[in-house]
């Protein structure tokens, strides 16, 4: 089967970008002929494809009247984006045509010469853009729900997706007219849910519940448990409002004697940082960005991997790769996480955005002797291996695809 994916970044500093590069690989493992429609950038992995690539726009500052300009035009209708997907599949003819994330760089100018070809095409939702101008459900430091009904004016009321006022009219303004032209719904024949949390909100948010489908995401799983004994417990990831690391360091010093690790870099880390300064979390170590393998030695060396968002999570790949190495997992219960954490079987569950709940968690894992830790990490395992196996997630992937390519 020719596959050709389409996301807008290829490289490995998220946890979308990752699973699309290992999915990638793993059809191809299966005789797959797999082809990648990305932006260009200079950190990209290398791809057979990259002859294909667009230019990415930098959307997060101000360059100049003209470059803004152009940035808004793409930013609602990206002709080189539409001219591309056009070229590729005219140049590869793929027998099913995967989207991830395409919202901003590639914009819905890609859809009609999808629709037109005639292929099918389905869609992974690893955020919840399909239904909120800012994709996350998250602004002004809570989850939000205010869009719900088709009330896409209010990332103009709310600044959600930048401080400046034209972002979030841009925003509005796309959303409204992608709902109008149900440029999405007329196009995927089937949307990709990894959690079923995910699903409910979408089919809440007014889409059609028969054209989705949950499949969930898989976990690597390592050849052996791993060995921990690192003293210190391991947050990965974004450093965002919505993460809720700052909950994390309030609880982490009243527990000092459980270090904290943060690997991860992002818009909140110098905030992060002073307040880490002002509470004397000596504690607490930030690692910034921490390439693949060697996160993968820090996970397996972690007592823990800790998980304190206060903003809607899918199915986090930070919970899937600790489930995977066998290391506990200590997370909020929040989104799509209560269906990959069970409370007291392989991790802790807690009250997002808690500080006094947080810091009875880590209380709780602390006092934890190395048999109980152990416990908890061989039944993260087990739940990996029986739920979020590779070769269930291939088979399920294989079964949408086929039921994509029904007459409808």
């Amino acid at each position: 089967m020719r596959i050709l994916h389409i996301h807008k970044f290829f490289d490995d500093k998220g946890g979308a970008e990752q699973y699309v590069r290992r999915l990638m690989r793993m059809q191809a493992a299966e005789g797959d002929d797999v082809h990648i429609l990305t932006t260009r950038a200079p950190d990209n992995v290398p791809s057979e494809d990259a002859a294909y690539s667009i230019h990415r726009y930098d959307f997060s500052r101000r360059q100049g009247m003209r470059a803004d300009a152009k940035k808004a035009l793409a930013f609602i209708w990206n002709t080189e984006a539409r001219r591309m997907t056009e070229r590729m599949i005219r140049d590869l003819r793929p027998d099913i045509i995967h989207l991830h994330n395409i919202y901003h760089h590639f914009s819905t100018s890609i859809l009609e010469p999808i629709r037109r070809s005639g292929i099918p095409c389905v869609q992974t939702l690893h955020d919840l853009k399909l239904a909120c101008p800012n994709y996350s459900m998250f602004t002004e430091g809570a989850v939000c729900e205010r869009c719900k009904g088709g009330k896409y004016w209010n990332p103009i009321l709310h600044h959600c997706l930048s401080s400046s006022t034209l972002p979030n009219m841009l925003a509005a303004f796309e959303m409204t007219m992608t709902k109008i032209a149900q440029s999405y719904e007329r196009t995927v024949r089937r949307f990709i849910c990894p959690s079923e949390f995910f699903m409910r909100k979408m089919i809440e948010f007014g889409e059609p519940a028969s054209a989705f489908r949950v499949i969930r995401n898989p976990a690597e799983i390592s050849p052996s448990p791993a060995p921990r004994g690192g003293g210190y417990v391991l947050y990965t990831g974004r450093l965002t409002v919505g993460k809720g690391v700052e909950t994390l360091l309030r609880a982490s010093v009243r527990v000092p004697t459980l270090p904290l690790r943060i690997a991860g870099t992002g818009p909140d880390e110098d905030r992060l940082r002073h307040v880490a300064k002002i509470l004397h979390a000596n504690h607490v170590t930030f690692l910034g960005f921490v390439a693949p393998d060697a996160l993968c030695d820090l996970r397996r060396s972690a007592e823990a991997v800790v998980v304190p968002s206060i903003q809607y999570e899918n199915s986090p790949l930070a919970v899937l790769d600790a489930m995977g190495d066998g290391v506990p997992v200590i997370a909020s219960e929040i989104g799509g996480i209560p269906e990959l954490v069970r409370d007291g079987e392989n991790g802790f569950l807690v009250p997002p955005g808690n500080v006094d709940a947080w810091t009875r968690a880590l209380e709780r894992f602390f006092i934890l002797n190395a048999e109980g830790r152990e416990r908890l990490g061989a039944s993260g395992r087990v739940i990996a291996r029986e739920r979020h196996s590779w070769e269930g997630h291939l088979s399920d992937i294989r079964a949408i695809y086929a039921e994509a390519g029904k007459p409808s």
